[in-house]
């Protein structure tokens, strides 16, 4: 076990590190067979890999002429809760919406640099955008279900992928797994848009997972949701780490010192493009930061 785990498993570290071995050698096993993404960019990842997800190498991100991120050099393990932190304007969401091609939809978008996913370089031209927002989903900082019932709102991205077995299951068990079946079970015809926020953020939650993505991001999920319901998202994101890798945005430092396992604090240079101070265990970055700038911010110094 590295001194990096060590500091960021919680009590209770050996039923999850048993999860994370068992999931390791799922992943292990897709990177032996080669993993394929839409057609594209076959490779098998490096040895002595099997537990990073993707590796990031001499990013930039520019809308335009303007570089809003720079020089991000990082890896994010699998099976853990990874947040970014950092003042307003410093390309955290610019960042996040890059590892499922989300800013594709934007015309003046683009990268220099790659982002590997199981060592598939995920803006590869031969790489379908499709297949990497189905492996790479997204929650988004105001919950959006979609204008029909509770049980269409799971149905819908199921039924686009092909999947073909009882979609009636699959309702049940996406709603059970993002906590939320108990309190809609009895009005699953229901428009999806009648529900609570909170109610409403846990039903996206529940459509994002119900195509069996590796990974969840989540852009400040919690933003406009009250303290319960913040508290719900946050419990439930432990819960869904043993099965999916979660990386969230995130302007609240208690919710980030509550609820990831490693933390990325970013900030914005004079050129105002966003870079990375520091990323680490998240005891580490909120106890004893080797940077004087992720000290002040998590301090509350300045941001």
């Amino acid at each position: 076990m590295t001194e990096e785990q060590q500091v960021s498993e919680p009590a209770g570290a050996n039923v999850q590190a048993d999860a994370t071995k068992e999931s390791g050698q799922r992943v292990e096993s897709m990177q032996k067979m080669k993993v394929d993404v839409g057609g594209g960019g076959e490779q098998i990842a490096a040895d002595g890999k099997s537990d990073v997800l993707f590796e990031v190498e001499d990013l930039n991100c520019y809308y335009g002429d303007f570089r809003a991120v720079r020089d991000v050099n990082m890896t994010v393990p699998m099976n853990r809760i990874t947040a970014f932190i950092g003042p307003s304007g410093c390309g955290k969401s610019t960042l996040l919406r890059w590892f499922n091609r989300m800013n594709d939809l934007v015309p003046v978008a683009h990268i220099t640099g790659s982002i590997r996913y199981h060592g598939v370089d995920l803006n590869d031209p031969k790489v379908d955008a499709v297949e990497v927002r189905r492996r790479i989903g997204m929650v988004f900082q105001k919950p959006n279900p979609f204008p029909k019932s509770i049980k269409e709102n799971i149905m819908f991205g199921a039924r686009i992928s092909g999947y073909s077995g009882n979609l009636d299951e699959l309702v049940e068990k996406s709603l059970r797994r993002a906590a939320i079946w108990d309190e809609v079970k009895d009005k699953l015809d229901q428009p999806g848009t009648a529900l609570s926020g909170g109610q409403q953020q846990r039903l996206c939650i529940a459509r994002a997972i119900a195509v069996e993505p590796d990974v969840i991001l989540m852009d400040e999920p919690c933003s406009a949701l009250d303290p319960v319901a913040t508290l719900k998202i946050e419990e439930l994101m432990f819960e869904l780490r043993d099965e999916f890798t979660i990386l969230i945005v995130t302007h609240n430092m208690q919710q980030a010192a509550r609820a990831s396992d490693e933390t990325v604090f970013m900030t914005m240079g004079e050129d105002r493009a966003g870079y990375i101070v520091e990323k680490g265990p998240t005891s580490e970055i909120f106890t004893n930061p080797k940077h004087q700038l992720t000290e002040d911010y998590v301090s509350g110094r300045f941001g």
